[in-house]
């Protein structure tokens, strides 16, 4: 078994343990903001319901609770920013790891000598390729999508 391809073995289980990693982190973080999600909601209701009730209450006081609740919807908000862009990270992990796929199957076709493959595999090897190259679009599209998000976030 040359070198190299012990290296190559050994840098795809690296990799893939980095994006399982990043996976389980960006679940816990999901799980996390679906509870906050949860507190929020909990903080506003109370909130909307002092606000109807209390219409004798002092006017400073209503104010603050209107700006609690405020607080509250931009924090969502926010909250739901990186809930969406944490549901792109998990599609670019799916791609990620599908690209690692395809080019491990590309790399064994190409490996064979060209003498030795039969028109199937020539055949399967083109659509490999082409696999591959979808899925490198796709991914092209979510890295511009989240530029886009950023940019008009700024």
């Amino acid at each position: 078994y040359p070198t190299w391809k012990r290296t190559l073995a050994r840098r795809a289980r690296e990799s893939q343990m980095k994006r399982f990693c990043r996976a389980q982190a960006i679940q816990r973080r999901l799980e996390e903001i679906e509870v906050t999600f949860r507190e929020l909601e909990q903080q506003g209701i109370k909130l909307e319901k002092l606000l109807r009730d209390e219409n004798e209450s002092p006017a400073a006081q209503q104010t603050q609770w209107t700006n609690q609740l405020l607080y509250l919807v931009q924090k969502k908000n926010n909250l739901m920013s990186e809930e969406s862009d944490l549901m792109i990270a998990v599609q670019e992990l799916k791609l990620e790891e599908q690209q690692c796929q395809l080019d491990e199957k590309l790399r064994s076709y190409m490996n064979k000598e060209d003498a030795l493959k039969t028109p199937e595999d020539e055949k399967a090897e083109q659509e490999i390729l082409k696999q591959l190259v979808e899925v490198v679009n796709k991914r092209n599209v979510l890295i511009q999508l989240q530029e886009e998000k950023r940019l008009s976030e700024l």
